[in-house]
C-alpha cells in the first residue's frame, strides 16, 4: 500500500530552487546533509511535499540520469517494502530504472520505476 505521495524536482542548484519555493510559502521539513551544500531538501505547504534534489546526487548516488529538458520531476510513493513492490511491479512489466538500494546510511530503502510515459516514480521505505 502506498502513502504520502510527493513530487521531486531535479535541479543543478538546490539552494536557488529551495529559496524560490520558500518565497511561495513552503517551509523546509527535511534537508540532507543537514550541514553544508544540500543534495535533497523537502518543502511542505499544507499537506503537499515538494522534494528538491540535486542532479549530481541522482547520478552519483542512484545511477539515474534526470533529463532537465522535459520532465525534471518524479512522483514519490512511500511503501512498507520497497524490494517487494519493485519486484512485483517489474514482473508485471513496469520498467525498472534503479534497483532497490539503501540510502542515507541505511535509513531509507529506495528504488525507481517508470510510468508508461517514462516519468520516474521513486519507491521509498523508511527503515527502523
Amino acid at each position: 500500500m502506498f502513502t504520502n505521495p510527493a513530487i521531486n524536482i531535479y535541479t543543478h542548484d538546490v539552494r536557488i530552487l529551495v529559496a524560490f519555493y520558500e518565497g511561495l510559502g513552503f517551509k523546509e521539513a527535511f534537508r540532507f546533509p543537514s550541514d553544508g551544500e544540500p543534495i535533497h531538501v523537502e518543502l511542505r505547504l499544507d499537506h503537499f511535499t515538494i522534494g528538491v534534489a540535486s542532479v549530481d546526487s541522482a547520478i552519483t548516488h542512484h545511477g539515474l540520469k534526470p533529463k532537465l529538458d522535459g520532465r525534471p520531476i518524479e512522483i514519490v510513493l512511500w511503501t512498507d517494502d520497497t524490494d517487494a513492490d519493485f519486484a512485483r511491479l517489474t514482473v508485471e512489466g513496469v520498467p525498472g530504472l534503479s534497483q532497490p538500494h539503501d540510502w542515507l546510511d541505511g535509513k531509507l530503502r529506495i528504488a525507481w520505476i517508470a510510468d508508461p510515459d517514462g516519468n520516474p516514480i521513486q519507491l521509498v521505505q523508511k527503515r527502523q
